[in-house]
């Protein structure tokens, strides 16, 4: 259990000044949650009560509670955008003046200040968060009352994803057993905002842990990132950087897993429902190469739904997204050399056009060097196949004179 060396009047020095601060921020309340952060933020200031409480302890963790939320105002999030970066900056203060605190009874390193707050205040964000969660057996509220606004879940979870994102390798991995069950709480939430708190604690942890620190949450961890994938369009990145950092960090060398297969198809078949979405395209091939190397021979069993995505890419008037996709069909044929593959001969017309289209285009020659890329690869590995179908162009003068070589 963590202590402080302080007393009350040194306590009021620190936190008077945050106070006051916060006292003369503007706020106005969205009209879609009527409750106000900013008293919320208040009610957790020590000696707000006309007469001070005899809780230290409790004080100091509110405290810290509180300008915890303050630091994890970043301008991205809707409900603590209205914090002034001053304001975060002045609570960022406050917590190392607090940490020097705690280092006099013991603590050795600021990291070891946050392990130990965590300890704490964990069990109380959890409880928070949960309480307007939603029971994913039964979709109802987990909460037997409506006095618990979700506010109070945002700003938890807001504290959770700061307090987490202090610790980095490899202390973090000795944390799982805190962090893990408080972050699958925030990816059952309705509300995306706490949502996307809980994938960006998880994509930090995956960063900063290793399999074996993680293997026991094998299952929800997978479960929680599969069942996410469908949840908000304004989620993609973050639900598709988690999810292949989890796959990738717990199964490494595990392609053949049911959880690749399960966690791969449902990213295809959402997509398969929105191609032309732009975002989750390019978020998609950014970020999925991982898991494509990954999966090695096993991709030949997705090669319907792949290819039939990267043949209608290939037609968008968006130059980002189509080299993106050459630089994904070259992956996919390193990995697997279209092994007795019906799609050679359509991949092989369509990079032919894209070549030809792609002189219009202000990415043509990045377009065109992946391409050749492409061809170079195909040709080492169909061999006779590649000379016959290639022998077809070689009256076309745009592509007769292409270099394989």
């Amino acid at each position: 259990m963590i202590t402080f060396d302080i007393t009350h009047d040194r306590l009021r020095l620190i936190s008077t000044p945050i106070a006051e601060a916060l006292t003369l921020t503007p706020y106005t309340p969205p009209e879609s949650n009527p409750v106000s952060i900013k008293s919320h933020l208040q009610s957790l200031l020590p000696f707000q009560s006309p007469t001070p409480q005899n809780n230290l302890r409790g004080q100091i963790l509110d405290f810290i509670l509180c300008c915890a939320a303050l630091a994890s105002a970043d301008g991205d999030s809707p409900s603590l955008c209205w914090i002034a970066n001053d304001l975060s900056s002045a609570a960022v203060s406050a917590l190392e003046e607090m940490s020097n605190l705690a280092k006099g009874v013991g603590m050795e390193v600021q990291t070891t200040f946050m392990e130990a707050v965590m300890y704490e205040v964990f069990p109380i964000l959890k409880r928070l968060i949960k309480e307007t969660c939603v029971d994913v057996e039964s979709e109802t509220l987990v909460s037997s009352t409506v006095s618990a606004p979700v506010a109070y879940a945002v700003v938890a979870v807001h504290q959770f994803r700061w307090f987490v994102m202090q610790v980095n390798y490899p202390h973090l991995g000795k944390l799982c057993h805190l962090v893990i069950p408080c972050a699958l709480t925030a990816l059952d939430h309705w509300s995306p905002e706490v949502k996307d708190q809980g994938m960006v604690c998880f994509i930090h942890l995956t960063k900063n842990v290793n399999a074996a620190e993680l293997s026991c949450y094998e299952e929800p961890i997978l479960d929680v990132c599969c069942r996410n994938i469908a949840s908000s369009d304004e989620l993609w990145y973050h639900v598709v950087e988690m999810s292949v950092l989890a796959l990738t960090t717990i199964l490494p060398r595990n392609p053949r897993n049911h959880w690749f297969e399960k966690i791969f198809i449902e990213m295809l078949n959402h997509m398969e429902r929105k191609p032309m979405n732009n975002d989750l395209r390019t978020s998609w091939l950014l970020l999925i190469d991982p898991v494509l190397d990954a999966m090695g021979l096993v991709l030949l069993a997705h090669f319907r739904s792949l290819f039939l995505l990267f043949f209608q890419w290939l037609h968008t008037d968006d130059d980002k997204t189509i080299v993106l996709v050459l630089e994904r069909i070259y992956t996919v044929v390193k990995l697997t050399w279209v092994r007795r593959s019906p799609y050679f001969d359509k991949l092989l017309d369509k990079l032919i056009l894209l070549y030809k289209e792609a002189v219009m285009r202000e990415e043509r020659e990045i377009i065109h060097k992946k391409i050749i890329q492409i061809l170079i690869l195909l040709k080492k590995c169909k061999g006779l196949q590649f000379e016959e179908e290639w022998g077809k162009y070689n009256e076309d003068p745009e592509i007769s004179s292409i270099k394989l070589t």
